[in-house]
């Protein structure tokens, strides 16, 4: 009994580490990567099926604690699998894989049109749609609290729809303006989509879901979407264009490709760290956290790139931590009325209080 009770509590350490570097990964690469990409953009690169690509481009990377998985395994057990994905498994990743392709590219198109406190106030809405779908495809529960978060996010997006003037970068037409905000709104929707996507892919899967299976998952989505992403630089040419695209980048050229293997490590972090989460905790734990980084985003914005940050952003942002207030404030309440239940469940029968029987 003590050995049982040992390595449950070894297993939900391990958990606890893997859980808090997942959240360390995603804070890097959700708070990072805009900036880097925006980076990019904003010193001469006009590549956006580029940019969507180093978006999952560094999907090498995950090879590495795959590997030390593998030595890991091997070392308890002579007979085990290189591989552990099974066939359903496999093709779910690889259709979410190629949605996850669409997404970057609808989000590199945001990227190269708005500021990134824009962007990251547009993109604060995916916790709406991620509920949604949570709803529909794994039957998540709505309080009146994430309805609320909801309302929130939705005002606070069509607040900026409805100021787009004063937010325009140089040179930019107002329909790319537009056109830019509901690329970066689109994509927002179809990340809320894939999220839940994912954890209903781990419910149906027959297969016991570990960490390590949870990277090789990762792998084959990151994999199908550059693949998606490189078809569609072939197309547009883009492959031509880096060395010249180099040559006039306003940082200079070696830099350039400073910035561009930095955005790929950077993104394949977040992609780490959002899939970590969910097999640790949920989809919603990993949709809150990326809306709760917002207001990190927006600061580095204004330092690095001396955004402007006018009133309509202020109201937006200001609904939009409401709305993540609320958020968790309904889920502290949730788990707490969950933790009484339980906690009257294991109380001895003497401790539980019973009514006179005065009939």
């Amino acid at each position: 009994m003590e050995i049982m009770e040992e390595d449950h509590s070894t297993k939900i350490k391990h958990k606890r580490t893997l859980l808090i570097l997942s959240c360390i990964l995603l804070t890097l690469g959700n708070c990072g990567g805009p900036l880097v990409m925006r980076l990019y953009f904003i010193h001469g690169g006009k590549r956006v099926w580029l940019s969507s690509w180093l978006e999952t481009g560094g999907w090498p990377i995950i090879l590495i604690p795959l590997a030390a998985a593998y030595y890991q395994r091997r070392h308890r057990t002579r007979t085990a699998k290189l591989i552990q994905m099974k066939p359903f498994l496999f093709v779910g990743s690889a259709v979410i894989g190629l949605l996850t392709g669409l997404d970057d590219y609808l989000y590199a198109e945001g990227v190269a049109r708005l500021p990134v406190s824009t962007m990251s106030l547009i993109i604060a809405s995916h916790l709406g749609f991620t509920a949604a779908f949570a709803f529909l495809l794994v039957k998540q529960k709505f309080t009146s609290y994430s309805v609320n978060a909801i309302v929130l996010l939705t005002i606070g997006g069509a607040v900026l729809a409805l100021h787009t003037s004063g937010d325009r970068p140089k040179g930019e037409s107002e329909k790319e303006y537009i056109m830019g905000f509901f690329m970066t709104l689109s994509a927002a929707a179809l990340y809320g989509f894939v999220l839940p996507l994912v954890e209903l892919m781990y419910k149906k899967s027959k297969q016991r879901i570990t960490y390590s299976l949870v990277l090789e998952i990762q792998l084959v989505m990151c994999f199908f979407a550059t693949v998606f992403c490189t078809i569609g630089m072939l197309i547009n040419n883009d492959f031509k264009a880096i060395p010249r695209e180099a040559k006039r980048f306003g940082m200079g050229e070696t830099k350039y490709y400073v910035v561009l293997a930095w955005s790929a490590i950077v993104w394949q972090g977040f992609f780490l760290g959002a899939i970590g989460i969910i097999f640790c905790a949920s989809t919603l734990v990993s949709a809150i956290l990326i809306a709760s980084l917002l207001p990190v985003t927006e600061v580095l914005a204004v330092i690095f790139y001396h955004e402007n940050f006018k009133a309509e952003k202020g109201v937006s942002l200001a609904l939009s931590l409401w709305g993540f207030v609320s958020y968790f404030y309904g889920e502290i309440k949730h788990i707490n009325k969950n933790r009484k239940k339980m906690m009257n469940m294991l109380a001895p029968e003497s401790e539980i209080p019973r009514t006179l029987d005065l009939s």
